[in-house]
């Protein structure tokens, strides 16, 4: 049950290796990340890291993760791997691994994604992980790469698209409540007889076009929506060596 993100980002490779691999720019359009530090290592040793979420605004949960990359691959592909570790008693994550795939594609480059973890929380945890925790993990994970498109793209900053998904949201939560209110005043009209229930009959079907936009619509061209990246692979999946070959941060 591993969770599986593509995305086709029109960018230059460099650009886009740089945005997900330094720290600074990953926690900027990474929904999963509040903060991403590098520890200290020594040359030729892989990557070590700190992360940090912050679930409520006095609860911040942090764990630790190695990581490695293959820059330079002879097929011109790049791959990054990391295997992470959370001891924090309140996350459901007890530890992972995944990596990240760079191929080129014309005038563009794939950017996929392959990761899984072990839930903890026994039988509890497992059955929040099935129905609630993975689904929104890989929402997370989409909508997050659909964010960085934007910003490799168009130049929509990270905080940019936040705030233009979180308008937006605000717009359909107001569609919704005044449409499902007009419904009722509608279903009220009638009662007030043959003029009103005459200057009521558009209604209905004005108020469930304007209800099914506002929850199925297509999201604006500038904010981020996780429907448009891939969220299963297209071809068999093979670890990358790089994932095999780290160890355990723990």
């Amino acid at each position: 049950m591993g969770l599986y993100i593509e995305a086709r980002i029109r960018a230059d490779l460099d650009d886009l290796w740089t945005r997900t691999q330094e720290p600074d720019h990953h926690q900027r359009w990474d929904l999963r990340f509040t903060e991403i530090d590098y520890l200290p290592r020594a040359e030729g040793e892989p990557q070590r890291f700190r992360y940090a979420t912050r679930l409520l605004p006095l609860l911040t949960v942090a764990g630790t993760g190695v990581s490695a990359g293959e820059r330079e691959r002879p097929d011109g592909t790049r791959t990054s791997a990391l295997r992470f570790s959370c001891p924090h008693p309140f996350s459901l994550l007890a530890e992972g691994s995944g990596y990240w795939r760079y191929i080129p594609d014309g005038d563009g480059v794939r950017f996929l994604t392959g990761y899984d973890y072990r839930p903890r929380w026994g039988a509890f945890g497992a059955l929040a992980d099935r129905l609630v925790f993975r689904p929104l993990m890989g929402w997370a994970t989409a909508w997050s790469f659909d964010r960085l498109r934007l910003w490799l793209e168009r130049g929509i900053t990270p905080e940019r698209a936040r705030a233009n998904w979180l308008t937006e949201l605000a717009v359909r939560a107001l569609v919704v409540t005044a449409a499902a209110t007009g419904l009722v005043v509608d279903s009220s009209l009638r009662l007030f007889g043959p003029l009103a229930a005459s200057v009521a009959f558009l209604c209905p079907l004005l108020l469930t076009v304007a209800l099914c936009l506002a929850l199925v619509k297509e999201p604006l061209s500038g904010t981020p929506a996780a429907r448009r990246c891939l969220r299963q692979s297209p071809t068999r999946v093979c670890t990358p060596r790089v994932l095999r070959a780290l160890e355990n941060p723990r």
